[in-house]
């Protein structure tokens, strides 16, 4: 898994990017050049304690992990949970952000 981590990657995706919606998350997605997968997660204070934000990320990582091969290799791809996802991470499932991440990268079409 190749992460992004410098704000100037984060940005360029966010700024020349494209972006789809679901339930819980947002998906800021860019095709690259060097043919690798590049992923970031993204999950603001405003969504809730650090409990919270370290679940919706480990939410995050282990749905691209288990997703990874079957992902187009040319794009980076930033997961940023929503408010929505914050309210309701008690009753929260991995199978909820699964069907929701799903739908949202169907619609754009980055699975292989």
């Amino acid at each position: 898994m190749n992460n992004l981590k410098k704000n100037r990657e984060f940005q360029i995706i966010y700024n020349s990017g494209r972006k789809s919606f679901g339930y819980y998350s947002l998906i800021f997605f860019k095709k690259n050049d060097n043919n690798l997968k590049k992923c970031g997660f993204v999950v603001s204070k405003k969504i809730g304690n650090a409990v919270c934000r370290n679940r919706l990320k480990r939410l995050f990582r282990e749905y691209y992990r288990q997703k990874e091969k079957i992902l187009k290799d040319e794009y980076d791809i930033i997961f940023v949970a929503k408010k929505t996802a914050g309210e309701k991470i008690k009753t929260l499932k991995f199978l909820d952000i699964e069907r929701d991440l799903d739908k949202v990268l169907k619609n754009v079409k980055i699975f292989k």
